[in-house]
């Protein structure tokens, strides 16, 4: 199966079950439930962000809900999702509960967090959540490609999307073909390193290059590959800062030498250490 297409205008990824995932979100996690992440929330929706990424395991979807209520942006226009923590049972009951504290109907996207207790035992609770419209696309985070694999020929729905830690430095091509091969979207997290990035001697010589930060280096760097790429700021000039990556071009040569940063060798795993 083909990849899914990117947007003409670049700004939204259509994913295999025909649903369209903006390319750029706001992630949460870390941020504390309460007014530091309803701040977060409401600045990137009011700075244009469309997509906001939280999880069950967060603690703090009901932050996020209170920024959408409170943003006046409307419910069809914010890309919402939430990840069901796999050390509970039922991802249906899960993501009744997480709307709730939420308050909406349904998520737009909601995966499973991590492969806790082997890849597919949840992926049946996944499915029946999408039947019953609580989530309209459904899809896994931090699986291999071999985790991927099991998943597809236990379930009827493949996931639409795998969520993985993912930049210049951990560019892992061996997943990337596979979720191509298989039609799934890839969609970075941690595109920045937790900010350890930032301070890499090339990416700051490419930044410098093209009269950006480093920080813009690196999204853009995940867009060049087609993949949704989610960052995370609780500040609002770089929540503003890091949406400014449409605008430009990193060339073949920025490309390929932010490519070559890549610490995993190619690697098909999701990660080199796991925490379950």
């Amino acid at each position: 199966m083909a990849a899914s297409a990117v947007t003409a205008d670049g700004r939204a990824r259509v994913l295999a079950d025909g649903h369209q995932m903006p390319m750029l979100g706001l992630g949460v996690w870390q941020v504390p439930d309460g007014p530091e992440c309803v701040n977060a929330v409401r600045w990137a929706l009011d700075l244009g962000y469309r997509h906001i990424d939280t999880a069950q395991a967060y603690g703090n979807e009901g932050s996020v809900g209170r920024a959408l209520r409170d943003s006046g942006v409307p419910r069809d226009e914010v890309f919402v999702t939430t990840k069901f923590y796999p050390a509970r049972k039922d991802p249906v009951a899960e993501a009744e509960r997480s709307l709730r504290r939420l308050g909406v109907d349904h998520v737009d996207l909601y995966l499973v967090h991590w492969p806790e207790g082997g890849p597919t035992w949840a992926w049946p609770g996944m499915e029946r959540a999408r039947e019953l419209g609580l989530a309209r696309s459904i899809g896994v985070s931090n699986f291999s490609a071999g985790e991927l694999d099991a998943v597809m020929a236990a379930g009827t729905i493949p996931p639409a999307v795998n969520q993985l830690q993912f930049s210049a430095m951990e560019y892992r091509r061996g997943l990337l073909d596979a979720c191509q091969r298989r039609g799934i979207a890839l969609e970075a997290y941690s595109p920045l390193g937790t900010g350890q990035h930032l301070a890499n001697k090339t990416v700051n010589q490419v930044a410098q290059r093209v009269g950006r930060t480093p920080a813009q280096v690196l999204l853009r760097w995940c867009l060049q590959h087609d993949l949704p790429v989610i960052s995370k700021s609780t500040h609002r000039e770089r929540i503003q800062d890091n949406a400014q990556i449409f605008d430009f071009t990193l060339s073949a040569q920025d490309m390929a030498e932010l490519d070559a940063l890549d610490q995993t060798n190619g690697t098909g795993r999701a990660l080199e250490d796991t925490w379950w």
